[in-house]
């Protein structure tokens, strides 16, 4: 398979404990920043760097009542020194002992290809804000899928050009959804997703996109990897099709459907640092927060 030559570090990291873990992905952050405060994972977690970094580095996600790392680029070491730490969490009213960690490092697992990858969402995949999900409701069918692809293509444009590659090749994406009609979250303000697609992007199994990426939504998933990927990916994957190929090729004309990589907006994250840093905005990931909510 062809592929760009500059491609992104990722790692994956997945904790078997003694007992299923039923918490969020907040609380588990919420363990680590109040035992390990001075630890380099901390400012990926905390919310320190959201500035510097658009796109969240480390990633934790719970999947199958199972603990999992997903770091990229600036958060592949960190991840990879904090699990070799981590004996115990204690969540105050229970506790795990972590059994065994399954570490998984590409140094390939991020950039455009020649060929098509199909992914699963393995959580909802939230695609629209409060904006853009006006604007869906009034599109017919064929209408509202060219706008998720477009937006779909979108998110993926910014995880490459946010970590950095030169993404010279238009984005090619040919989503299947179980619906058009949108899951409702946040109270209405935002419109979800389930389903597949295929694009000519190779992305790490397990990071997020869209909207709510450090809540665990628009998890993804291929059966595909550039290497021996051996993370049990299959229970996760337990509706994929055994006539879905994880890599097929791209359709004649598709760069007529494809989005340039160069055409997406801005993030108003970005435009609001630009403007100056004196905002209010409460930081989510804070430990102060997680002892009050969680």
């Amino acid at each position: 398979m062809s592929k760009d030559q500059s491609y992104i570090k990722s790692v994956v990291a997945r904790l078997s404990t003694d007992k299923p873990v039923r918490k969020t992905s907040y609380q588990v952050k919420g363990v680590l920043m109040r035992e390990f405060p001075d630890d380099p994972i901390v400012p990926f977690i905390n919310g320190s760097y959201r500035n510097d970094f658009l796109y969240p580095r480390v990633q934790v996600k719970i999947l199958n009542e199972q603990i999992y790392f997903i770091g990229v680029k600036e958060g592949v070491e960190s991840i990879e020194s904090m699990v070799e730490k981590l004996d115990i969490l204690n969540f105050g009213n229970i506790t795990f002992k972590v059994e065994s960690v399954d570490t998984e490092v590409c140094d390939d697992g991020l950039g455009s290809t020649d060929k098509t990858i199909q992914y699963k969402f393995l959580t909802p995949w939230i695609a629209l804000n409060q904006i853009n999900l006006k604007r869906y409701k009034a599109l017919t069918d064929k209408d509202r899928l060219i706008l998720l692809r477009r937006l779909l293509s979108q998110n993926i444009a910014f995880v490459g050009k946010e970590v950095g590659l030169t993404l010279e090749k238009r984005i090619f994406v040919d989503l299947s959804l179980e619906s058009l009609q949108t899951n409702l979250m946040d109270e209405g303000k935002m419109g979800s997703f389930d389903g597949k697609f295929r694009t000519n992007f190779i992305l790490p199994n397990f990071i997020g996109l869209g909207n709510g990426i450090t809540k665990g939504y628009g998890v993804l998933f291929s059966q595909f990897n550039p290497i021996d990927f051996s993370l049990e990916e299959l229970e996760l994957a337990n509706n994929q099709s055994d006539d879905d190929e994880p890599v097929g090729e791209l359709p004649e004309g598709w760069e007529d459907e494809a989005i340039d990589p160069n055409d997406i907006p801005q993030s108003k994250r970005l435009k609001n640092s630009e403007k100056g840093k004196g905002t209010k905005e409460p930081n989510f990931n804070t430990s102060k927060y997680h002892s009050k909510t969680h």
